[in-house]
C-alpha cells in the first residue's frame, strides 16, 4: 500500500513538472497580450488539477480498504473533477456542433417555462440579453418581424463572431470581462424582449436536449445571465452522463474499468461537459450495454423492469442517430431461457423494437422517407450532387469503392477523434500530441486484457456477435454520411468523426477479452490514475496553447 501511495505522487509530480514547463508558454502568451490575468488563471487551474489528482489517489489506494473504494464511487470523483475541469478550459460554444445544441435546447427550456419558443419562420427565440453569444463582434442590426419579434437583418449576418467557435486568447478575455453578472443589450430592447436566433435548432427527439434544457430553464427563473445559463446548462449535462455512466458502472457485472476508461478519454470528458446530445446517446448507450450484460451472464431471470428499461434507452437514445438501432442486437446475448420461454423473449423483442420503432417514427419520419424516395441528392455545404439511396443500390461497386477508400485513408482520422486528438469544434490547433494519444489507446487496450485469476465470460461466438454489432454500427454511420454529406466528387465519405464510435468502444473492447493474451498483474487502478494523470497534462497544455493564440 505504502508503495502504490508513493508511486501515485510521484505520477502527479511529473504532470506537475509538465505544468511549470507550459507556465511559461502562458506566461508568453499573457505578456504579448498584457492579459496578466492569464497567469493567475493558469496558476488556479494547476492548482485543481493537483487537488484533483491527489484526491484521486488517495481514494484509489485508500489506507485500510482492500482495494480502496468501489470503482462506481471513484468515477464519480473522476468525472464530476475532470468534467468540471474541461468545462471551464473549453468554455461554452467550442465542443462539435454546440452552438446548434445550444439553440435546440434552448428552445426547450422555453417549453418547460412555457414561453414563446419559435418565431413563425422557426427559429427559436432567446432573450434579448443573450444574442450577443452568436454576435460577439457586435455586427448585427436587426428589424421587426411580421410576427412581431427582432430579427437580424441578412446582410448583417455574414460577419458574425460566435463565442467559442474558434477558441483564442480573446474568448478567455471575452468570458472574463462578462462574467456571471454582466449584461449586454442590443439597442432598443430591454430584459422582456424575445429576439430571433438566426441559427436553427437541431431536428430530433427532444429526448436527447433534457437535461441541458432542465439547466438553462432553471438559469432563466433564477434570472442568471447568458454565462451563468450556458454553464449550469452544461453543468446539468454533465451530471446526467456521471450519474448514467455511475449507474452503468455499478450494474454492469464485468469490464466496469473499461468503461471507466472510455469516459476518461478527452474527447468523452469534452462532450460530457458540453450541450451536445452525444451526451444523452453515450449514456443511454452505456447502460443499456450493461443491462444487456447483466441479464446475460449475471442475472438468472429477466424480469418486466428490465425490459421496460431496455425501451426507454432505445427510445431516448435511438432517434438522436438512427445508427444505433443496430446496438438491439446485444440483446440477443441473453438466453432464451431467462425470458422464460420463447414467448417472453419475443414479447420483450418486440417491446424493445416496438419502443425503437415508434420513436423513430415520431422524429424521424421524414428523413426515413426522403432517403428511401429521393433518386437524386445534393449536397448544400459542398454546393454539389451527392449520393442517393437509390443510387447506391443500382451501383454497388461505387458503394464497396468508397467504403473501401474510407476505411483506408479515414482509418487514422477515426482514431484520433475518438480518444481527442483534436478538441473544440475539431480544432487541429487544439489538439492533444500524438504520443498522448497513444498512451490513452494503450491504456484502454490494457484495461481490456484478461488478468490473472480473471475468469472469461464471454464465449467465442458472443465476442463475434458482439463485433459484427460494432461493425455494423460503424458501417451504419458511414453509409448515413454517405447519404447525407459527401459530394460525388469526393473520394471518401465526408463527415464521420471517431466520436460516432464512443457509445459501444466500452462492449467493443470487452469483446476483446481472450485466454491468449493475459497481464501478468491486475493494475487496472493504476491505469486509471495514469489516464487521471495524461488528461490533467491535456488541460494544462490546452490553456497555454489558447493563452498564446492571440
Amino acid at each position: 500500500m505504502k508503495k502504490n501511495n508513493s508511486s501515485w505522487m510521484w505520477l502527479a509530480a511529473v504532470v506537475a513538472a509538465f505544468g511549470v514547463w507550459h507556465f511559461l508558454d502562458v506566461r508568453a502568451g499573457a505578456l504579448e497580450s498584457r492579459d496578466t490575468w492569464l497567469m493567475t488563471g493558469y496558476l488556479c487551474l494547476g492548482a485543481m488539477v493537483m487537488f484533483c489528482l491527489w484526491a484521486i489517489g488517495g481514494f484509489l489506494w485508500r489506507p485500510g480498504h482492500k482495494g480502496g473504494i468501489s470503482l462506481e464511487r471513484i468515477y464519480l470523483v473522476m468525472g464530476l473533477s475532470f468534467g468540471i475541469l474541461y468545462m471551464l478550459v473549453l468554455p461554452p460554444l467550442s465542443a462539435p456542433d454546440e452552438l446548434r445544441h445550444y439553440v435546440t435546447a434552448y428552445q426547450l427550456s422555453s417549453c418547460f417555462l412555457g414561453q414563446p419558443s419559435n418565431s413563425a419562420s422557426g427559429h427559436v427565440l432567446v432573450r434579448a440579453e443573450d444574442m450577443w453569444l452568436e454576435d460577439v463582434g457586435g455586427c448585427y442590426e436587426y428589424e421587426a418581424g411580421e410576427d412581431g419579434y427582432l430579427r437580424v437583418k441578412p446582410q448583417t449576418a455574414e460577419n458574425t463572431w460566435v463565442l467559442g467557435a474558434t477558441l483564442t486568447e480573446d474568448t478567455y478575455r471575452t468570458i472574463r470581462q462578462q462574467g456571471f453578472s454582466g449584461r449586454i443589450y442590443p439597442e432598443g430592447t430591454d430584459a422582456d424582449t424575445l429576439m430571433v436566433s438566426i441559427h436553427s435548432p437541431v431536428v430530433t427527439t427532444p429526448a436527447g436536449f433534457v437535461p441541458q434544457a432542465f439547466g438553462m430553464a432553471l438559469a432563466r427563473l433564477l434570472g442568471l445571465n447568458t454565462l451563468g445559463l450556458l454553464y449550469l446548462g452544461r453543468l446539468f449535462n454533465l451530471l446526467f452522463f456521471v450519474g448514467m455512466t455511475f449507474l452503468a458502472i455499478r450494474r454492469i457485472p464485468f469490464g466496469g474499468e473499461v468503461m471507466v476508461g472510455t469516459a476518461l478519454l478527452p474527447m468523452t470528458l469534452h462532450l460530457s461537459a458540453s450541450l451536445s446530445y452525444d451526451v444523452m446517446i453515450m449514456g443511454c448507450l452505456f447502460y443499456f450495454t450493461a443491462v444487456c450484460l447483466d441479464l446475460a451472464y449475471e442475472k438468472e431471470q429477466v424480469e418486466k423492469r428490465d425490459v421496460a428499461v431496455l425501451m426507454i434507452l432505445m427510445a431516448a437514445a435511438g432517434p438522436c442517430k438512427m445508427i444505433y438501432g443496430v446496438f438491439m442486437g446485444l440483446c440477443l446475448l441473453i438466453p432464451v431461457k431467462r425470458f422464460g420461454g420463447w414467448k417472453g423473449w419475443v414479447l420483450s423483442a418486440a417491446a424493445v423494437l416496438g419502443a425503437w420503432g415508434i420513436a423513430m417514427a415520431a422524429v424521424n419520419t421524414r428523413t426515413i422517407l426522403s432517403y428511401a424516395t429521393e433518386t437524386e441528392s445534393y449536397v448544400a455545404w459542398a454546393e454539389e450532387p451527392g449520393y442517393s439511396l437509390f443510387y447506391l443500390i443500382h451501383h454497388p461497386i461505387r458503394l464497396i469503392q468508397m467504403f473501401y477508400q474510407t476505411i483506408v485513408w479515414q482509418a487514422e482520422h477515426y482514431h484520433l477523434t475518438m480518444i481527442g486528438a483534436y478538441l473544440g469544434n475539431l480544432d487541429q490547433i487544439l489538439n492533444v500530441p500524438y504520443v498522448v494519444v497513444v498512451f490513452f489507446t494503450v491504456c484502454l487496450l490494457c484495461l481490456a486484457m484478461k488478468k490473472p485469476g480473471e475468469m472469461l465470460r464471454m464465449s467465442g461466438k458472443d465476442r463475434v456477435w458482439v463485433s459484427v454489432l460494432c461493425a455494423a454500427c460503424t458501417a451504419a454511420a458511414m453509409l448515413s454520411m454517405l447519404i447525407a454529406w459527401t459530394a460525388m466528387s469526393s473520394q471518401v465519405i465526408e463527415g464521420v468523426q471517431g466520436r460516432y464510435f464512443l457509445p459501444f468502444l466500452p462492449v467493443l473492447l470487452m469483446a476483446f477479452k481472450n485466454d491468449t493474451i493475459i497481464l501478468t498483474k491486475n493494475g487496472n487502478r493504476s491505469i486509471l490514475y495514469l489516464m487521471c494523470c495524461a488528461n490533467g497534462y491535456v488541460l494544462l497544455r490546452l490553456y497555454s496553447v489558447v493563452s498564446m493564440r492571440l
